[in-house]
């Protein structure tokens, strides 16, 4: 072979030997460049607004659960019940908690259950009695005593009189003021179907016919007329004083409105099977919002 054919030969070669030692050499370097760029890094940064959206605040009056006086919004709740038990209007309960929609409460939130100013304590002990007959009793009484004890005895035992008059009496009065200063009557003529039950039935039981009249067994205001309350049909509650609430369910008819004043025997309602399979009255009398037996309180037949 000529030997300038040789020297073209040998550069062609090399030539191409550099060409392909060129490509071997970039293409892993091409390859490995974008991997590192690919790693998950977004998916490990995602759960971290995740996780902040997760916590919540807490829900309104947490910081008295479990305290006298409040109560917690357990599953299955409504206004209107946790009012009724605790011896409340549900409208006192709204404001007292500044709910703005009183349909809307959650479970866990703590409501308010006794007025404002009000030692929780002290209500759940004993009785509210009425206080213009709690104070009137013992200022009127007094008078009289003091009179008499100056009249009759000397510096000394006058002195020691107003000691003699003992706090605890007005004390006794206040426990059962309420019972005394309340005259009661029955809700309807109609005879007792079934007895109180503390844990079945929780009031009296009438049997009637559709439309029989249903009366206010003592002076009171409309705290509840309407059917939010699961299983009483259409219902009447009546707030009596400080201590006792009433209730009438069942209702064909409710004869009364909300915040309205009615009287002792007054007409309120009519018999009829709202959420019962059969027409009557179902009654209760709830004493700081425990339903107890109304025969006790009712007068005899």
């Amino acid at each position: 072979m000529p030997s300038s054919l040789r020297f073209l030969s040998v550069v062609t070669t090399s030539l191409l030997l550099s060409a392909c030692g060129t490509s071997l050499h970039r293409a892993p370097v091409e390859d490995r460049t974008p991997q590192p760029a690919k790693v998950a890094a977004p998916a490990a940064s995602a759960p971290a607004p995740a996780a902040a959206a997760d916590v919540k605040p807490p829900l309104p009056g947490a910081e008295n659960a479990g305290k006298p006086g409040y109560y917690t919004v357990k599953p299955g709740d409504a206004l209107i019940r946790i009012a009724l038990d605790n011896g409340q209007s549900w409208r006192d309960v709204a404001k007292w908690n500044n709910l703005e929609n009183p349909n809307r409460i959650e479970v866990g939130q703590v409501l308010r259950v006794v007025p404002p100013g009000i030692d929780p304590s002290a209500v759940t002990a004993k009785p509210i009695a009425v206080a213009p007959k709690v104070d009137s009793r013992p200022l009127d009484a007094k008078p009289p005593v003091a009179t008499a004890s100056a009249a009759s005895a000397t510096p000394a035992a006058s002195a020691a009189a107003p000691a003699k008059e003992p706090v605890k009496e007005p004390v006794k009065e206040a426990a059962a003021s309420d019972d005394e200063a309340l005259s009661w009557t029955w809700p309807t003529t109609q005879p007792v179907s079934a007895g109180f039950d503390e844990q079945r039935n929780k009031g009296l039981d009438f049997a009637g016919k559709p439309g029989d009249p249903v009366f206010a067994v003592a002076d009171g205001r409309v705290v509840y007329a309407g059917s939010g309350l699961r299983g009483y049909g259409n219902l009447v509650i009546i707030k009596h004083n400080n201590t006792y609430l009433t209730a009438y369910a069942h209702n064909r008819a409710m004869l009364v409105e909300q915040e309205q004043v009615v009287r002792k025997g007054q007409r309120i309602a009519e018999m009829g099977s709202t959420e019962s399979d059969t027409v009557k009255l179902h009654f209760e009398v709830r004493k700081l919002g425990k339903p107890v037996d109304p025969a006790r309180l009712l007068p005899a037949r």
